[in-house]
């Protein structure tokens, strides 16, 4: 069975933070573009924006300090999305840092980076934020780029850039997926489907978690890759419309056979074109893992009985920590959280039975 979780939320944000004075700032308004796909927002820092975190920023970029990188983009990186929650705001909005810039004398040192990890992955009180997590963000800048904006420290490690994020309330649950189709993102001449106005096409679900239905893939070039750039797969459907798949870090199995006909969750991403470049970040193939809260306020994890051979694992740590939560849980798992647990991630994965 499947896990509903349905909240109400009083959006009243706090106008003072450490910096000063702030702006409270919906994703829409951040977001908004011109006609030629450019940023409409008008600049006003600080800022604080709410929303729900989609992605554990490990899934999507290499966390670790590499002391042997050389050049930007190339050594520890963060990246982490949030999707709005309140009444009347729509989309979300990406946090970004990195351990080298494109910019001369503006790199951290492992001490540094570890610094800004800690500062940015865990709240005040050490607890690891993670999928799920109502949380605010404090922004002291946010630069364009692509088609949306980011929430960055514009490539500088001055501290009056720093982006700041703050636990709001834990464990409130994934917003659920909307559920798409080729044909709401690209035309009938596979071209993509730009809306300035944000109504339809790629900008009605930019950073969004979505569930693309109705997809095969057309290649499998990118699975299991580490390298950004090289995580590329490319799904299409009967119609002949495509579209980018980002894979992830994380182990998703197998690649489903180009003749099977799946659906992939994840979060609609901007990528390489302020009017196009569309793409799916993949989380999930096949069934949907809903992470929410329990009754007695632990976490409650659930997925479609719909489908066979899944998993539901969970880690207190790094990577290749993973533990089977249960064997057989095509069903509701409540887990309490404990002060043994107060870090611990959930995801899933495909198994052999």
């Amino acid at each position: 069975m499947k896990m509903i979780v349905r909240m109400t939320w009083i959006w009243a944000l706090s106008a003072v933070a450490a910096f000063g004075q702030t702006t409270v700032v919906t994703h829409a308004e951040l977001q908004a573009v011109t006609e030629e796909g450019k940023s409409a927002w008008e600049e006003i820092f600080p800022f604080t924006i709410r929303g729900v975190i989609l992605n554990d920023p490990g899934e999507m970029l290499p966390l670790e300090f590499n002391p042997e990188a050389t050049g930007p983009s190339t050594g520890g990186q963060y990246q982490m999305f949030i999707q709005a929650v309140a009444a009347g705001d729509r989309g979300g909005t990406a946090l970004y840092m990195a351990q080298r810039s494109f910019l001369s004398g503006q790199n951290y040192d492992e001490a540094g980076w570890l610094s800004e990890m800690q500062r940015v992955r865990f709240d005040e009180n050490g607890r690891r934020f993670r999928k799920g997590d109502l949380v605010e963000v404090t922004a002291r800048k946010a630069l364009f780029y692509n088609g949306k904006r980011n929430i960055n420290e514009a490539h500088r490690i001055d501290p009056n850039n720093n982006f700041d994020v703050a636990l709001v309330k834990p464990n409130v649950g994934l917003p659920q997926a909307e559920a798409i189709t080729l044909a709401d993102l690209k035309t009938a001449d596979d071209e993509a489907i730009f809306d300035a106005t944000r109504e339809t096409g790629g900008e009605h679900w930019q950073g969004m978690r979505v569930r693309l239905d109705g997809i095969r893939l057309t290649d499998t070039n990118g699975w299991g890759k580490a390298a950004w750039g090289e995580r590329i797969c490319w799904a299409a459907d009967d119609t002949g419309r495509s579209l980018l798949l980002r894979m992830p870090l994380t182990d998703l199995g197998e690649p489903p056979a180009t003749t099977t006909v799946f659906s992939a969750t994840g979060i609609l991403n901007q990528e390489g074109s302020s009017t196009a470049g569309y793409e799916l970040f993949v989380q999930e193939i096949g069934p949907v893992l809903d992470i929410g809260r329990g009754s007695g306020g632990g976490v409650a994890v659930s997925f479609s009985s719909d489908y066979a051979g899944y998993v539901v694992q969970y880690s207190d740590g790094g990577p290749g920590n993973w533990q089977d939560l249960d064997v057989t849980p095509r069903m509701t798992i409540v887990v309490e959280d404990t002060g043994d647990a107060t870090n611990r991630v959930y995801w899933l994965i495909r198994k052999d039975e």
